[in-house]
């Protein structure tokens, strides 16, 4: 095959196509290793057709995904839509038949349930809210879809960076803002694919540390637009807000605590005030994941077994003292790492998906495997 190189990658050794017909759509592409990023502009290159769809390898599709995550390019008709994500459902303790989910249970360990009721308040609280202001900067490197006119001509992905994604939807906004384009970043509000969150500290903490790596780099990259009138919106009021409450939470958590302590050690401090303030900030964090549970059974009621919302509801109470000072503490590292300029994504250990109890039962000569 013809390998036309419009975003720069590394080599390609070959290009591979089955003789096959059922999988004749199917294209495979040997490269030397430069890491994700640069795996996707290779893609990027061999793909031809308007709109790209990048997916993480241990993501499972909805049956309906593509045609709902194509409607919003079709249906928009005053501005131009650049990329569009979905919801991202979590697959751990779920059954797993023909690629799809069958049967949908909460994972079994705490960390596991916390991602649960984490991805609840990002995408069907904080991301449906961005959408409706246009102000959504990251589309979830899980899946989503591209304009590929408009990301090949603002490079492609970037391969220095551990926020890939992030980074390219902000380039590609920041792309639209300078030469006064109208467009929209779209989202899917359903649950159209699904992925495994790493269950162990040890594996979660490498993936938050590399979020916030992420997170800040793009911040960096892009902090031109910071409070900038001429970005619109995004200057004004995503960028701010990804600045303060993404990337400076865990410092801003530190720097109270500190703080707490020292009105504590000079004797200025209210035990009133203080216990009153804690009750407050525990209930409006049980508040807010409470509502993310509920939207998420009023739009899909995945979780059908009581015993399953028994435990989401128990996690929402132990999170804000058992895990967010783990997730504050990991952040941190993040920062710290970052200053040091450490790179990387660390190791990504994957525990698989469950299969469907009716498939397991079954003598595995008789699946035609």
């Amino acid at each position: 095959f013809a390998y036309h190189e419009e975003i720069p990658a590394q080599r390609v050794r070959g290009i591979y196509k089955s003789r096959n017909r059922s999988y004749n759509r199917l294209i495979v592409i040997d490269k030397e290793n430069g890491g994700k990023a640069d795996a996707l502009n290779a893609g990027i290159n061999v793909s031809s057709k308007e709109i790209l769809a990048c997916i993480d390898v241990d993501c499972i599709l909805s049956h309906e995904s593509i045609t709902r995550m194509v409607r919003p390019f079709m249906e928009e008709t005053n501005r131009k839509v650049i990329a569009v994500g979905g919801v991202i459902g979590i697959a751990n303790n779920c059954d797993v038949q023909d690629g799809t989910v069958t049967n949908y249970r909460v994972p079994t360990t705490l960390l596991g349930r916390f991602q649960v009721i984490e991805y609840c308040r990002a995408f069907l609280m904080g991301r449906m809210a961005w959408t409706r202001v246009n102000g959504l900067m990251l589309i979830s490197g899980a899946f989503g879809f591209f304009n590929r006119e408009l990301v090949v001509e603002v490079g492609g992905y970037f391969p220095k960076t551990v926020g890939e994604d992030m980074e390219l939807v902000v380039r590609m906004r920041r792309h639209m803002e300078e030469h006064r384009i109208p467009y929209k970043v779209g989202f899917v509000p359903d649950p159209l694919c699904w992925t495994e969150v790493p269950e162990q500290e040890a594996v979660l903490s490498r993936q938050r540390n590399r979020w916030i790596r992420g997170t800040i780099e793009t911040l960096q990259l892009h902090r031109t637009i910071r409070l900038n009138p001429s970005y619109g919106l995004m200057g004004m009021l995503s960028y701010p807000y990804w600045n303060v409450f993404e990337k400076m939470a865990p410092v801003l958590e530190l720097l109270g605590l500190i703080y707490t302590l020292i009105l504590i050690v000079i004797g200025d401090f209210s035990a009133f005030y203080f216990v009153a303030l804690f009750f407050v900030l525990y209930l409006l964090s049980i508040l807010v994941s409470s509502f993310s549970i509920l939207f998420e059974q009023v739009s899909y009621n995945n979780y059908k077994d009581k015993k399953d919302l028994n435990k989401l509801i128990m996690t929402i109470l132990l999170e804000p003292m058992l895990i967010h000072p783990k997730i504050v503490y990991w952040g941190l590292g993040g920062h710290w790492d970052f200053i040091k300029g450490k790179g990387g994504w660390g190791q990504m250990i994957r525990a698989g998906f469950k299969k469907s109890d009716d498939k397991k039962n079954l003598d595995p000569d008789t699946l035609n495997l």
